[in-house]
């Protein structure tokens, strides 16, 4: 199918995927401005309310118990935001979060307990350890493409850190704005954990507080806002951003597995994923063997006419509609290409005939829309991946160890998977983030810990007897000589 035509396959009110007008209403609830809320937050934390560990476990199974005896509320509120289907909700957005909580809950003791580390013998005696502290109120701005679980994850590790959390949910995303905001004040303590809604007026006046970390998940564009806001106040931040993923199709991989892989990680949630497959590349004969597996996985998902199915989403708002649009070119459709602006609708589309120069590989796709590029084999496919920003995940289709070992060693990408997609951030012990225009800092399971937390060292040394002594001037030869001796051997230990 190669026609690109406008206007609906069929009537959309006869399907729920279509989203509705208006998304649910729920009650109107007091606005405090910004800065009242993060002074709260912050007498919360400064009260001592959010270091205790009963207090973070009582929070994390009351999150818990919110998702779970609201997932309808909560799956409604996406699909009118996002058409997505109620298992898509739970696999990606809540259960995924629900997930998250019970991972943290089995090993969070353990995370928290404090480490032992060794002193120098000239010290002696005396006992060292690194203690974990929460850092105090953190900022967490979460996108529309996942606004459940882009919010409620980072959440999840700055509660079970011991911080104070203010939460700052996409405006794109109203429904699940408003259901969250709703909630959120139900179920989790009030004076430490709030949620601000708004648009850039909001999130402006937020970005002028004092925070003790800013955790951001979006594009790139913002992230610098973000960052420069932050050095206002020396403040740590965290960017999970993203950038156009490649993929990369190797001679001799299994192709129908690939193809159906790339088609699941590409086109679900229409997209709209930061790690979803941006492009292909792959030679020739790859590229032509791989299409039709393509084309079939597309049906096999979503049938013969994606617009009536319930699996498939739709695109946010129009303004990301036409920009999607615009990188269909009629010339380079293989196969999809229908749209619709009334719902929002962009069929899975497959682009063939791409090259470097094309619209469509000039910035980050976020839609259905798959450009097959063609290389000459691996070392072009890393040279072009190396030309470009460094990626938020990398895929690559082999079943080859001297291939997958050639990207290992000669790319660099927030994360690497061999033969599958998207499925790393489902792996609590791994941790996500990007690197070097991908993003900064990374979080999930441990990791999360570890960026809400100040490793604080704490050394106790005995006053009797005062081995200090031995390095108060003024210095004896004697002195100098034991100290140099010392310090070599420290060294090359």
């Amino acid at each position: 199918m190669t026609a690109v035509t406008n206007g609906s396959q069929t009537d959309p009110t006869q399907h729920s995927t279509t989203p509705p007008t208006t998304p649910p209403t729920t009650p109107p609830a007091a606005k405090a401005a910004p800065a009242a809320v993060v002074a709260t937050a912050r007498d919360a934390f400064r009260s001592g309310v959010t270091k205790p560990y009963a207090w973070r476990e009582t929070q994390l199974r009351s999150l818990r118990r919110m998702l779970i005896d609201h997932e309808l509320e909560l799956a409604a509120a996406l699909r009118a935001d996002l058409a997505k289907s109620t298992d898509e909700a739970w696999l990606t957005e809540i259960g995924f979060v629900v997930n998250e909580i019970d991972h943290t809950l089995r090993h969070l003791r353990t995370w928290l307990r404090p480490r032992r580390v060794s002193v120098p013998l000239w010290m002696a005696p005396a006992r060292a350890k690194l203690v974990r502290e929460p850092l105090g109120v953190v900022l967490v701005i979460a996108p529309w493409n996942y606004p459940l679980q882009l919010l409620l994850a980072p959440l999840v590790g700055a509660i079970a850190a011991g911080n104070a959390v203010v939460l700052k949910p996409s405006e794109l995303a109203p429904a699940t704005s408003a259901e969250l905001a709703r909630l959120i004040p139900e179920h989790l303590d009030r004076a430490a954990v709030h949620v601000v809604e708004g648009a850039v007026e909001e999130t402006t006046a937020l970005l002028a507080e004092p925070f003790d970390h800013i955790f951001y998940t979006g594009n790139g564009a913002v992230g610098r806002v973000v960052l420069e806001a932050a050095a206002k106040h020396l403040t740590p931040v965290t960017l999970e951003l993203g950038g156009k993923s490649p993929t990369f199709v190797d001679e001799g991989a299994h192709l129908e597995v690939a193809a159906r892989r790339i088609v699941w990680g590409k086109f679900t949630n229409a997209g709209q994923t930061c790690v979803a497959p941006d492009y292909v590349l792959g030679t020739r004969p790859v590229l032509d063997a791989l299409k039709p597996h393509l084309v079939a996985a597309i049906e096999e998902f979503y049938g013969a006419d994606p617009s009536v199915s319930e699996s498939y989403g739709r695109i946010v708002n129009e303004r990301h509609f036409h920009r999607v649009k615009g990188h269909i070119e009629p010339h380079l459709v293989h196969s999809g290409g229908r749209h619709d602006v009334e719902t929002r609708y962009i069929e899975p589309t497959i682009l063939d005939g791409v090259t470097l120069d094309s619209p469509v590989m000039q910035e980050e796709i976020f839609g259905p829309v798959l450009p097959l590029v063609e290389v000459s084999g691996v070392d072009e496919a890393i040279e072009i991946i190396n030309d470009r920003d460094k990626p938020l995940a990398l895929y690559v289709f082999t079943e080859r160890a001297q291939t997958m070992n050639r990207f290992v060693r000669d790319t660099s990408s927030g994360a690497l998977n061999v033969n599958v997609p998207v499925v790393h951030l489902g792996v609590p012990d791994l941790p996500f983030g990007g690197v070097g225009a991908s993003g900064m800092g990374s979080y999930h399971g441990k990791r999360s810990i570890e960026t809400f937390t100040h490793a604080k060292p704490v050394l106790r040394q005995a006053t009797r007897p005062d081995t200090t002594a031995f390095v108060y001037p003024p210095f004896t030869t004697f002195q100098r000589r034991v100290l140099r001796n010392v310090v070599t051997r420290a060294r090359h230990r």
